[in-house]
C-alpha cells in the first residue's frame, strides 16, 4: 500500500534521482550517437570492417550488465564514468545498426541526382542521405533511449542509478512505497521517452507519413 507521507518526506531524494536518471540516459544516448555516427562515416563503404565493428558492438551488447560493471570498476572505480562507459556501450550496437540501415535505405536515384548536381561526399551525406535516413535513425535513438532508461537502474549498484537508487533504498529499508515509486517513475519515463521520440520522428519526417499514406 502506498504511503503518501513517505513520498512527501522523500520528495527531494526522488526529484534528485529522477534528474540523475534522466542525465545518465541523455549523456549515454548522445555519447553513443556521436561514437556510432563517427564509426558509420568511417566504415560504411568497407563491408569487412562494418562486419568487424558491428560484431564487436554486438558482443558488448550481449555482455550482462552486472558483469560489465564488475569488469569496469577496477579500471575506472565507482564513478560516473564507469556508469556511462557501460551505458554508452549498450547503445552502440543499436545505433550503429540503425544508422547503417538508414543510410542504406536512401534511394539510388536520390544519390545519383545529388551527384549530378555536383554535391560532394560530405554535402551529399548531410543534405541528402541523413534527412532521408531520419526515420530509421530516429527509430534507433528511440530504442536505445528506452533500453538505456531500463539499464540505468543497474548502475545503482555502483552508487548511481537514478531511480534505481530509490528502489534500492526501498529494498534496504523494507519500504514498499519507495520501491513502487522508483518502479512507476522509471516505467513512466520510458513511456514518455518512447512517445516523445515517436512524435518527434513523425514531426521531422512528414514525407514519410505522406509516403505511408
Amino acid at each position: 500500500m502506498i504511503r503518501w507521507d513517505v513520498i512527501q518526506g522523500n520528495l527531494p531524494l526522488i526529484g534528485t534521482k529522477f534528474l540523475e536518471h534522466l542525465a545518465l540516459t541523455v549523456v549515454a544516448v548522445v555519447g553513443g550517437l556521436v561514437i556510432s555516427g563517427i564509426a558509420v562515416v568511417l566504415i560504411r563503404d568497407r563491408p569487412r570492417i562494418v562486419a568487424l565493428v558491428t560484431g564487436f558492438f554486438s558482443i558488448v551488447y550481449t555482455i550482462p550488465s552486472l558483469a560489465l560493471l564488475a569488469f569496469l570498476v577496477p579500471l575506472t572505480h565507482l564513478s560516473f564514468a564507469t556508469a556511462e562507459i557501460a551505458l554508452v556501450g549498450y547503445t552502440l550496437f543499436i545505433l550503429t545498426r540503425n544508422l547503417l540501415a538508414g543510410l542504406a535505405s536512401v534511394p539510388r536515384d536520390a544519390l545519383e541526382a545529388a551527384d549530378g548536381m555536383g554535391y560532394g561526399r560530405t554535402r551529399r551525406l548531410w543534405q541528402v542521405e541523413v534527412p532521408l535516413a531520419l526515420p530509421l535513425i530516429v527509430a534507433g535513438i528511440r530504442i536505445a533511449t528506452v533500453t538505456t532508461i531500463g539499464l540505468v537502474m543497474v548502475t545503482a549498484l555502483i552508487g548511481f542509478g537514478g531511480l534505481g537508487q530509490v528502489m534500492l533504498r526501498g529494498y534496504n529499508f523494507r519500504n514498499d512505497t519507495l520501491v513502487l515509486v522508483g518502479f512507476v517513475l522509471t516505467v513512466a519515463l520510458g513511456l514518455l521517452a518512447d512517445l516523445g521520440l515517436g512524435w518527434l520522428g513523425r514531426a521531422i519526417t512528414p514525407w514519410s507519413r505522406a509516403r505511408a499514406g
